[in-house]
């Protein structure tokens, strides 16, 4: 089995959180340029960092397939791992519509007739197909691939960025509208904020299929918040610089500023650059998170929590059945048009973020001896001071959402707590189905 190193890990895990500055149009045109980067900059300190610490001592001390389902299981018993593999899972049928979409709105902004009428969903299903095949070629693949998407998706904004300290330099009057404010408010832009730095811990679920998972993760995941954050920050900061104004910044603004930027010649070149990358985006964060996601339900079977056949694997490490049955539920999710919940997303994730947090604390104290190559420095205080920022964001989020309604008569937080008993109640009805759990020994390859 070939496995993953360091740079296609760091590659993986940036598709499993961003898809680059696309999404982050909404952000400026709420806040404005200047709150805009002061959150980009200031909330990876307070939410990306402490988890992607936690991340680095579990998965170092507990390399194996299922990554965080694992954690919380060994902390507090298979109950309380089910639950933490259901919010996931459950989160992914909201997430993993949104990609193959995203990549099709971009393509039809090449040419309208490509994704008129059922063309659209030919598309995503075409997507979704691709990146089955893709996945079934192994961890490493797709962690090379991610590499490639990486470097093609970039290199519009590289050039976005240097055409935008350009013009700041050739015309330093632009900087009237840097400090401009947006159109909406503060909170809805860090809602924003948080929904594009979340999801650092799907990249546990591969631990079995990294190089030296021990040394290469939390090396992963500091790398990986810093290209992610500098990914955000950089293109923002050259724009704002420029004088477009803020309240003009919308879904697809990126490629109105490539095509002012470039100027009559080289614009419309960048502007279809931006409008590809955008495509490429969704696809390669659909194909990302299908490695990451589909290792929790083949963890799952191997615990007897799910049919064994969803355990099977492939000479190069991949649980294929898993792979094909998520596949084919995400397929089917795509006729449902779902719409980004940006508040359910929160909801769910952060459900599982916070008993992830709890599990880095219950082993801290139940097995003190664990082998940790990498421990957040500072004791036990520190690592439950780790997750108090996360732990307060997730909090102010469903609190703020208590009177958003995703259809009349449907709040997001009744949802939200709708999915999150539904865990428990599936747990008790297979339960009779199940065979004795796996006994955790401590001991990973």
């Amino acid at each position: 089995m070939r496995k993953l190193r360091l740079l296609p890990l760091v590659a993986a895990t940036y598709f499993m959180v961003s898809g680059g500055p696309y999404g982050l149009e909404d952000i400026v045109g709420q806040a404005g340029y200047l709150r805009a980067l002061l959150l980009l900059a200031v909330v990876p300190l307070v939410w990306s960092l402490p988890t992607a610490l936690m991340i680095g001592e579990l998965a170092s001390a507990m390399p194996e397939e299922g990554g965080f389902y694992v954690w919380v299981s060994r902390a507090f018993g298979r109950f309380w791992g089910f639950q933490e593999a259901w919010l996931s899972l459950s989160a992914s049928v909201f997430d993993m519509a949104i990609y193959p979409s995203l990549a099709v709105a971009y393509l039809g902004q090449l040419s309208g007739t490509l994704t008129s009428g059922h063309r659209g969903i030919f598309w995503s299903l075409a997507i979704v197909l691709i990146c089955i095949a893709w996945n079934l070629r192994g961890a490493h693949s797709v962690g090379n691939g991610s590499v490639m998407l990486f470097a093609l998706l970039l290199t519009p904004f590289l050039a976005i960025i240097g055409y935008g300290f350009y013009h700041a330099a050739s015309a330093p009057l632009g900087v009237r509208h840097f400090s401009a404010i947006g159109e909406g408010n503060m909170t809805t832009a860090l809602l924003f904020v948080l929904w594009n730095c979340m999801g650092w811990d799907n990249a546990s679920t591969i631990a079995r299929e990294v190089n030296d998972p021990r040394r290469n993760y939390i090396r992963a995941m500091i790398g990986a918040v810093v290209v992610v954050t500098v990914s955000y920050v950089l293109p923002i900061g050259a724009v704002a610089l420029t004088g477009i104004p803020a309240a003009s910044f919308a879904t697809g603004a990126w490629v109105d500023a490539a095509r002012l930027l470039a100027g009559p010649m080289v614009g419309p070149s960048l502007a279809v650059a931006v409008v590809i990358g955008g495509a490429m985006t969704g696809v390669a964060m659909f194909n990302a998170l299908t490695l990451s996601y589909a290792r929790v339900p083949a963890a799952m079977a191997r615990d007897g929590l799910l049919p064994k056949p969803l355990a099977r694997h492939m000479d190069n490490g991949v649980p294929w059945v898993s792979v094909l049955i998520c596949g084919l539920g995400w397929a089917l999710a795509l006729g449902l048009n779902l719409t980004r919940l940006l508040e359910l997303d929160l909801m769910l994730y952060g459900f599982s973020l916070i008993l992830e947090f709890a599990a880095l604390i219950a082993l801290r104290l139940k097995e003190p001896e664990m082998a940790r190559p990498f421990a957040i420095p500072g004791g036990l205080p520190v690592a439950i001071g780790a997750g108090l920022g996360p732990t307060a964001l997730i909090l102010f989020a469903i609190w703020n959402a208590r009177g958003d309604h995703l259809t009349p008569g449907l709040p997001a937080i009744l949802l939200g707590a709708i999915i999150a008993v539904a865990g428990p109640i599936l747990y008790a009805l297979t339960s009779f189905a199940r065979p004795r759990a796996r006994q955790f020994t401590g001991e990973f390859e």
